[in-house]
């Protein structure tokens, strides 16, 4: 009886205690099952890696500000607009052009700048979409709170690494008319193809298979399986499932609107 009392409130101390903010980081990359095992026991502190998120984010940004300025990125934008948008703009009357041109620039720099927040809402749209797909689908045990956190150590795997590429790309010298501030890290099949030449449709397709991207769902179906306590295949067919799905919607927008 004694074992007993001496042992229980040990055990209950090591698993309330858990792991710190940054062994959590740390073993998302080396070690993911124990990071979401620490998720599933109620440890679902996502501060630091929204953090890490934003300061990779502003290194990012303050290489698109002095290697490619905001004017350039708008002008490239509209270089590779559908066809529709630029009829768009020819329609305007030379003050109305005038005035889209010059508002251009800053709205680009604000759309930019609201980027890590961007991110954290498609976090918190992914966690409701997988907490229904896992629990009603496969029979899971997930909480909303445990899979919005899991998105964000997931997500490690890809924003700020594709931000921190972008940067390294932009600081060696890459050419301002060639930047696409929507595909910017070489991490994806399409970043190797001009837009132009093979079409929005198949650009879209390409750009989905994402080195980084896939890294990430990687890591996501392995935390979803286990803070769900469903076998590992259900969360790689709850995650890789909505991704196919993704993926042939923006190919058909890419295609219809290209």
């Amino acid at each position: 009886m004694n074992d007993v009392e001496v042992k229980v409130p040990g055990a209950a101390a090591s698993v309330g205690q858990g792991l710190s903010e940054w062994q959590r980081v740390s073993n998302t990359f080396s070690a993911p099952s124990k990071t979401f095992e620490d998720i599933k026991r109620g440890n679902r502190s996502w501060w630091l890696p929204f953090v890490i998120m934003v300061l990779s984010f502003a290194v990012f940004f303050a290489a698109v500000s002095t290697k490619v300025t905001w004017k350039s990125v708008a002008e490239n934008n509209l270089k590779l607009a559908p066809e529709f948008a630029k009829r768009m703009m020819e329609r305007m009357t030379p003050e109305e052009r005038a005035k889209q041109e010059e508002r251009a620039p800053i709205t680009e720099e604000i759309k930019a700048a609201l980027s890590p927040f961007g991110v954290l809402l498609l976090d918190v749209i992914a966690a409701g979409v997988l907490l229904a797909t896992i629990n009603f689908g496969f029979g899971g045990k997930a909480t909303f709170g445990s899979l919005f956190t899991v998105t964000l150590y997931a997500g490690l795997a890809s924003w700020p690494l594709r931000w921190l590429l972008g940067a390294i790309v932009l600081f060696s010298g890459e050419d301002p008319e060639q930047f696409n501030i929507n595909n910017f890290a070489p991490t994806n099949i399409g970043a190797f193809f001009p837009q132009q030449s093979i079409g929005l449709g198949l650009y879209s397709f390409l750009s989905g298979l994402d080195a980084l991207a896939i890294w990430c769902m990687v890591l996501t179906s392995i935390g979803v399986a286990i803070v769900a306590g469903v076998k590992r295949s259900s969360g790689y067919m709850t995650v890789f499932g909505w991704w196919v799905i993704g993926l042939l919607i923006f190919t058909g927008l890419g295609a219809a609107f290209s």
